[in-house]
């Protein structure tokens, strides 16, 4: 395996007769921060049940840390940390105590146990809470219990399920900020997400579509795989806005964030005549900015030509 710490070939996996995994192929190398990038139901947590070998392939196959997902699951597991979307803290327990029970769970040495925690509780900030109830914890700080129970075993690989969902702003850039920690000591992080803005974040990612990976790369070099022109245009109205400019000729895209439209198109000579079709229909353009485009217009225009 050398440099590379996740390998699949041809992963599949079916439920009933619909591919939740579809002949996936990929290769993570060791100390990157790799994101599986997608919608809800796009395959991200049935590709990590596979990897963590939670779930076994129906057919094709994967290597974590070296094992065989099918035939090493027990030797992965102990190589890995995982945490899934719910993870299994104990809400009766105090946060010292779910931590000592997954030391215990993973037979975690007892001369190395103070070390690590205080280390733990350090980088998590959860030092003056560790006499508190895991469930009088807020969301953020239970996600940072998770980790700290996911790493008490120094795992090789680690393994996020969507750890930031219904997270509070402060919370997911602290979550961050520990992940980055992890991998300047050689920690390997695979995490699923569906939030487009943390996907820049992650050194390189995979964008996923019922259970393929639609694209594979750095996240700049993804920006620009999308070859056209872009603008970003503040109006008054951006749905009616957006309608109006997708009926245009050489338009290849409209997406609306809030009071803000991305319109991708053909020639910059196009943009004069968008601003006379919003200005003839009483629509008034506050600001534009050329950019490149984002994951999420990436991600969309890949859809729309699946």
């Amino acid at each position: 395996m050398g440099n590379v710490a996740v390998r699949a070939s041809k992963l599949t996996k079916l439920f009933g007769t619909t591919p939740a995994v579809d002949a996936l192929d990929l290769e993570i190398r060791k100390g990157e921060l790799f994101g599986l990038v997608g919608p809800d139901g796009g395959g991200k947590t049935t590709i990590l049940r596979l990897l963590t070998a939670i779930l076994q392939p129906s057919s094709g196959e994967a290597w974590v840390a070296g094992y065989s997902v099918i035939h090493e699951g027990e030797r992965i597991k102990e190589k890995i940390g995982y945490m899934s979307q719910k993870f299994g803290l104990y809400e009766d327990l105090t946060v010292m105590e779910n931590i000592m029970f997954y030391a215990d769970l993973y037979a975690v040495p007892a001369g190395e146990r103070p070390k690590r925690i205080e280390r733990l509780l350090g980088f998590s900030n959860l030092t003056p809470f560790t006499g508190r109830l895991a469930g009088k914890l807020s969301g953020g700080m239970k996600q940072k219990l998770g980790l700290a129970c996911a790493l008490i075993h120094t795992p090789e690989v680690l393994f996020l399920d969507e750890p930031t969902n219904g997270v509070d702003p402060v919370s997911r850039r602290d979550f961050w900020r520990i992940l980055y920690d992890l991998l300047k000591e050689g920690v390997t992080v695979v995490i699923s997400t569906s939030y487009l803005d943390e996907a820049e974040r992650c050194t390189r990612i995979g964008l996923i579509h019922k259970g393929k990976i639609l694209m594979e790369d750095i996240p700049t070099e993804i920006r620009k795989s999308l070859r056209t022109n872009m603008v970003e245009v503040w109006t008054d109205d951006s749905r009616k806005a957006a309608d109006l400019i997708r009926k245009g000729e050489g338009i290849r895209g409209v997406s609306v964030y809030g009071d803000r439209l991305h319109i991708a198109f053909v020639n910059k000579d196009l943009l004069d005549s968008i601003f006379q079709t919003l200005q003839k229909e009483g629509i008034m353009v506050r600001d534009h900015r050329e950019i490149l485009p984002s994951i999420e217009d990436v991600f969309i225009s890949m859809v729309e030509k699946q």
